[in-house]
């Protein structure tokens, strides 16, 4: 490609990912005056199955940016608590009632509603750009510094140099690749298969997050439909798929609240989409004129629906971070790895976590009735409150600062 059909642009930090990490990063930054170009490879946010659940530690940040209130006109389903059912009774897993915030519930809130309103609020402040449909596909160095981006977009390629590159491009990161930032993976024993079903009147009103009759069924209320999702074993779809959809769908039946012909809205196997869960960090986060955060930086499990939380908590602590630096030409690698060193421990806690909550017991203890820690909680009166201030906080709390109007 001849360099003078390459479209060139400059700015101060180039973001290449438009997700919750990317685009609220993105919003601090241009907030404080600091030049920002995101790279959004889709051509809009609209996609489904993707993480809904804004909790109250993103609520809260919302309100420190003045922003709360509009989000909150955005549908949405609110949840104080969350259910699920263990061993054939309901068990009430988190409370957030009593959590020290404005918001005491977790907000659900489709992910693409809540994506169009950051990059809306971001779009108001000069500095920021954000360009879709720009695939990233390979790192620019300098002197072994990372300096920018190429990427194709469907106007011809482009070349973006920066001071700083920051990868939120989600777990199967180019960026991370790109970078040869070497991570570990903890691996996960389950898989998550999503489908839809429309609401019908006299649908249960459950809570939101609660587990259908039986065990590996959830059910989340979407306003207009069911967003379902049936955990497997890992690995196990492709065998599932060879079976066919009719055995598939009957199975379902027999875990759904639904009656049978309910699920004769799936016709296809388009209509399941496949979440291969994984649970993996960077060993560092962070290179010479690159950093990752978000799932580029560490892979989630869907328990608890913490994914984008963390993102947003990334987000605002390397923004705390970078923000100075940044403004006075003085960035350096210390810089980066200080937002790893910030994040670290409620990384490796949540994961922790996660992993213990995704355990199965021995086979010897599930015949002998042994509790996993899931039941555990739900015997307790004041665990959930515990795990209500987990999930809905996190392990570290982040607060936005250096910003600018």
């Amino acid at each position: 490609m001849s360099p003078s059909l390459i479209t060139p642009y400059v700015t101060r930090c180039c973001i290449v990912g438009g997700g919750p990490a990317g685009l609220m990063l993105g919003y601090l930054l241009a907030r404080a005056g600091i030049n920002v170009m995101v790279l959004e490879k889709h051509s809009d946010f609209l996609r489904d199955f993707r993480g809904d659940t804004i909790h109250p530690s993103t609520l809260e940040i919302m309100h420190q940016l003045g922003l709360l209130e509009e989000l909150l006109a955005l549908p949405h389903q609110r949840a104080e608590t969350l259910h699920a059912e263990i061993a054939g009774r309901d068990v009430r897993l988190a409370d957030f009632t009593h959590l020290p915030t404005r918001c005491k519930f977790i907000a659900f809130m489709p992910q693409w509603e809540f994506l169009n309103f950051l990059a809306e609020k971001a779009a108001a402040f000069p500095a920021f750009t954000l360009i879709k449909s720009a695939q990233v596909h390979q790192l620019l160095y300098d002197r072994g510094e990372v300096c920018g981006v190429l990427a194709d977009t469907p106007e011809g390629p482009i070349r973006v140099r920066c001071q700083l590159v920051i990868g939120t491009d989600g777990r199967n990161s180019v960026v991370r690749e790109q970078a040869a930032l070497s991570s570990r993976s903890f691996g996960s024993p389950r898989d998550v298969l999503w489908m839809k079903l429309a609401k019908k009147p006299g649908d249960p009103a459950w809570s939101m997050g609660h587990t259908g009759p039986k065990q590996n069924f959830i059910m989340i209320d979407r306003g207009e439909y069911w967003q379902c999702g049936y955990s497997i074993d890992k690995g196990s779809f492709e065998a599932i798929q060879q079976d066919g959809l009719e055995k598939f769908l009957l199975h379902i039946a027999e875990v759904a609240p639904f009656q049978d012909h309910r699920l004769q809205d799936i016709l296809s196997w388009d209509q399941v989409k496949l979440l291969s869960i994984r649970i993996d960090r960077l060993d560092q986060w962070a290179k010479p004129g690159v950093l990752c955060i978000g799932d580029a930086a560490h892979a989630m499990s869907p328990i608890g629906g913490v994914g984008v939380n963390l993102a947003i908590q990334d987000a605002v602590a390397t923004a705390n971070a970078i923000i100075p630096p940044l403004r006075n030409q003085s960035l350096q690698l210390k810089h980066l790895l200080r937002v790893q060193r910030r994040r670290n421990f409620p990384t490796k806690a949540t994961q922790f976590l996660q992993i213990k909550m995704g355990q199965r017991r021995p086979k010897k203890r599930r015949e002998q009735g042994g509790k996993n820690l899931m039941m555990r909680v739900g015997n307790s009166r004041w665990l959930p409150r515990l795990f209500g201030r987990i999930i809905g906080l996190g392990f570290r709390r982040e607060t936005p600062k250096h910003l600018a109007e």
